[in-house]
């Protein structure tokens, strides 16, 4: 008899159980999208270039052409964006509409519009434009990012390929990643499906909020997107509008990640924090006394858990405010306190001064990725472009080559690269050790200023 009554109470147990958990799985989302995709835009863009014609027969001189003239020529570009206002202003990627001389909008109904652009970010690809409507206009809600966890509901709503108002579903696959497309990374992964077209548009919660600005994707990738999340919108914003740009804090550290190995030769008792590899003089980190070989724990009250999580946290206090911040120097825990100062724009990143001075763009490939091309001793720097007329051109420098020393020291990153680029005077000799393929070469060159 009481085997019989374990066997009945398991089974009921069991039905019990199913509901419950097909009750958190919607069984349509067309109630969302009939409430929230008019708030939703088509954003079409016309940019104007101007490109070098080359001569069409190089081997036969004798023949005119009209090589070295230039011709104008007109791209259009499709992406999506989602009103925030019912004045008419919309949000959307800042590569949708950086340098579009023309920017069109067309809402639900088919009606279309002017936009002019109000305010541009292009650290965190975000942009707020504005069409004057002759009418109110269906704004969303926006949401809280930083509620949402990996496994929950996502909808994503854009204009892939010109398929305009298309509605995809799925999961949020992952929170913070880094994809190298700036230095405030922090993507929201969701394998709802995002195409081209879709950058802008909004990922909506199941509540109907925006939670995310669709804006990148892997290509060949299948089920891998990234959005960037709405409350970084939702702090810039006010500042866009009204400035057309936003004002950031600045410490004046470079910052690398701690490493199991580093953890142990630094003395942390777990592998947390930003490794500090310099200071800019006279930044406020310098006045403040962080040293090369300070690991910052904690930042305004919030710990550090990734290196990444630094510049955000830095770039969101206001300027001129005092914060109070916690490292750890030769193993001993020490406060500080830093008055951040206002990041100039002037101030070159990285991967302008490599580009100015060397005539090539670049990015930082981590030791995974290296790996993937032989490197087995650490990252490297990619060279991504090779500027025409550039210094990078005439020595023969060329897009795909992987720069692993800088004046015959190891460099990991654009960062790492452009400090000691950046120590040397104009005309001054620069050694390059670069991969190429499965060889290596050396390049020897001067400076430009």
């Amino acid at each position: 008899m009481m085997v019989r009554l374990r066997i009945l109470l398991s089974i009921i147990c069991c039905l019990i159980a199913v509901p419950v958990f097909a009750a958190s799985v919607p069984g349509s989302f067309a109630d969302l999208v009939k409430e929230r995709a008019n708030s939703v835009v088509n954003i079409s863009t016309t940019q104007v270039f101007k490109e070098k014609v080359v001569r069409p027969f190089p081997f036969f001189p004798e023949i005119p052409g009209p090589e070295g003239k230039e011709r104008e020529f007109r791209r259009q570009s499709l992406g999506s964006g989602f009103i925030v206002d019912r004045g008419g202003y919309i949000l959307t990627n800042n590569h949708v509409v950086e340098k579009a001389e023309d920017i069109r909008v067309r809402l639900w109904d088919e009606a279309e519009y002017k936009a002019k652009v109000v305010g541009r970010d292009p650290k965190t690809d975000i942009a707020l434009i504005k069409i004057d409507a002759d009418k109110p206009l269906p704004a969303v809600t926006l949401g809280d990012s930083d509620a949402l966890m990996v496994g929950d509901w996502v909808v994503a709503v854009g204009n892939p390929y010109g398929l305009g108002h298309t509605v995809t579903a799925g999961i949020v696959s992952a929170k913070g990643r880094i994809i190298g497309s700036g230095p405030y990374d922090d993507f929201i992964q969701t394998d709802a499906a995002i195409n081209p077209g879709n950058s802008g548009g909004p990922l909506f919660n199941i509540k109907g909020e925006v939670v995310g600005i669709n804006s990148a994707i892997i290509p060949m990738a299948q089920g891998i997107g990234f959005a960037i999340p709405i409350n970084l919108a939702k702090e810039i914003m006010p500042s866009l509008k009204t400035k057309g740009y936003v004002e950031r804090g600045w410490l004046g550290v470079a910052v690398q990640k701690v490493t199991p190995e580093l953890a142990e030769s630094f003395k942390l008792g777990e592998r947390h924090g930003a490794l500090v590899a310099d200071v800019v003089k006279d930044s406020p980190a310098y006045k403040a006394g962080i040293k090369r070989g300070d690991v910052i724990t904690e930042f305004a009250g919030k710990k550090i858990s990734d290196m990444h999580e630094l510049p955000r946290l830095v770039a969101s206090n206001p300027i001129g405010s005092k914060v109070s911040m916690k490292i750890v120097r030769d193993g001993k825990p020490v406060e500080l306190n830093v008055t951040i100062s206002k990041l100039q724009e002037e101030v070159q990143s990285a991967e302008v001064l490599i580009a100015d001075r060397l005539g090539i763009k670049t990015k930082t490939i981590n030791p995974e990725i290296a790996h993937q091309f032989g490197i087995m001793d650490g990252g490297g720097v990619l060279v991504t472009e090779v500027i025409q007329g550039g210094v990078g051109e005439s020595e023969g420098i060329q897009a795909g080559d992987i720069i692993l020393e800088v004046n015959k020291e190891r460099v990991n990153s654009t960062d790492e690269t452009a400090t000691i680029v950046k120590s040397l005077r104009p005309g001054e000799n620069l050694l390059l050790l670069v991969r190429r393929g499965n060889g290596y070469i050396y390049f020897s060159f001067r400076l430009k200023g």
